[in-house]
């Protein structure tokens, strides 16, 4: 009778594992509901961040004539320019088809730097950079933030050098592509002179390390911007996020040699990977399981890092756990998130009491120097589940509210999703990345 009633709870057990049902298996962040919610709203704020060959969206731009669709970074009177970026960030959602894919990916290939040179504001644009944005009336690179002048980019305040993320977004859409369509010769197509793969080698080269690092490096005379979204905070030392990005593309890049048969290349860049995966965690870790955004200028426990982290896998056992128990924490005390929204530096981290990073040219409380953003909402809930589940949904459910009673949908007074917001106000409405990024963690079972 007893080996009767143990099978009988085992059969239960499989039964509830391959229906999802156990803790372990049930994964599932959103409803159905929510997620279907999330699923249509990604898709309506994608279309209306499309901008089509010969659509005009601002008076003070031309129409698109790149010959292709473009998206950017969200619709109404947002950005109005293609960014590498936003795009790349959104890609995996699957709303975009392969040709506009293709036409954005040769575009922004195609300009790529093939010469360095120097801005008539002093910053430097080295060769095998990718742009900031793109314009869309004469598709002409701006490799900086804050500006669409061609000829006044850069300086100072924006870096000396262009960004270093959009270089491993540029990998990142290629290898997507390729993996998309399967068409791996692709890689060794020409665009203006140079084979696609020798591009992305370029590209990847870019930021700079120190001396036989692995870690991307900046200081102050050569600044370069960490990651756009938050270009305007200053950052300087090992850089936390960059060198997220350039693990992952290390293992891209590997898996797009191993296509083509260049198995020396793919373990060159398996090396990296492995390499960046251990320094990371070694250089950037807190005592509270917190990665820090830098060593040098605006060093603090950097939220978007460190989730970002957990879910690519490069914060593991241990280490990831108690990661995830004290991001799950800072939910609960509330110096996390709003709304279902997520700083860049929990609350309690603040600076002082005049800004949340050490050094940015946003007041408190503002834009990217702690105002709240919809972003990396994905990734926060991806770790939080590993150790409270319920919490996550709980965090998830808040987002998803949100966006419910500010749905841009209902009329030209709503204009969720937005790009951030405070308490006070909130900018940029109709944002992609805001629903695009949290749908592509949320849609995954």
């Amino acid at each position: 009778m007893q080996n009767v009633k143990v099978l009988i709870l085992l059969n239960i057990i499989l039964v509830m594992t391959f229906s999802g049902q156990t803790k372990a298996q049930s994964s599932n962040l959103l409803s159905e509901s929510d997620l279907e919610f999330l699923k249509e709203l990604t898709k309506d704020v994608l279309d209306s961040s499309r901008i089509y060959p010969d659509q005009k969206i601002s008076p003070d731009f031309g129409s698109n004539k790149t010959g292709g669709i473009l998206i950017r970074p969200g619709g109404r009177n947002c950005y109005p320019s293609f960014w590498i970026r936003d795009y790349a960030m959104s890609l995996e959602c699957g709303f975009i088809t392969i040709e506009e894919q293709k036409h954005m990916l040769d575009l922004t290939a195609s300009m790529q730097c093939d010469q360095t040179w120097i801005t008539n504001a002093g910053s430097m644009i080295p060769f095998g950079a990718i742009a900031d944005h793109i314009r869309i009336d004469d598709s002409k690179p701006i490799f900086y933030p804050g500006t669409y002048d061609y000829n006044s980019q850069g300086g100072k305040t924006w870096g000396m050098v262009p960004p270093y993320c959009d270089q491993y977004f540029f990998i990142h859409m290629a290898y997507l592509y390729i993996k998309n369509t399967s068409s791996d010769k692709y890689l060794l197509d020409e665009i203006n002179g140079v084979r696609l793969v020798d591009r992305l080698e370029m590209a990847y080269i870019v930021p700079p390390t120190q001396q036989d690092g692995a870690l991307v490096y900046t200081n102050d005379d050569f600044r370069g911007v960490d990651f756009g979204f938050r270009d305007a905070v200053y950052i300087t030392g090992n850089l936390c996020f960059p060198s997220l990005l350039k693990y992952r593309a290390s293992l891209e890049l590997a898996e797009l040699f191993d296509m083509i048969n260049r198995k020396d290349k793919a373990e060159g860049y398996r090396n990296t990977a492995n390499r960046l995966k251990k320094e990371i965690p070694r250089v950037f870790s807190d005592n509270r399981g917190m990665l820090l955004a830098s060593t040098g200028k605006s060093k603090q426990a950097d939220v978007w890092s460190t989730s970002l982290a957990v879910y690519f896998g490069i914060l593991e056992g241990e280490n990831m756990e108690k990661t995830c128990h004290f991001l799950k924490s800072a939910y609960k005390n509330g110096s996390l998130a709003s709304r279902g929204n997520i700083r860049h530096v929990l609350t309690c981290d603040d600076f002082s009491e005049s800004t949340a990073w050490e050094s940015s040219i946003a007041v408190k409380n503002s834009y990217q120097n702690g105002a709240y953003w919809g972003t990396p909402t994905g990734w926060i809930c991806y770790a939080i589940a590993k150790v409270d589940i319920n919490a996550a949904r709980q965090l998830a459910k808040e987002y998803i509210d949100d966006l419910r009673a500010g749905d841009y949908r209902k009329g030209p007074e709503f204009g969720a999703p937005w790009e951030c917001y405070n308490a006070g106000s909130a900018q940029n409405s109709v944002y992609l990345t805001t629903v695009a990024c949290p749908y592509i963690v949320f849609k995954q079972k």
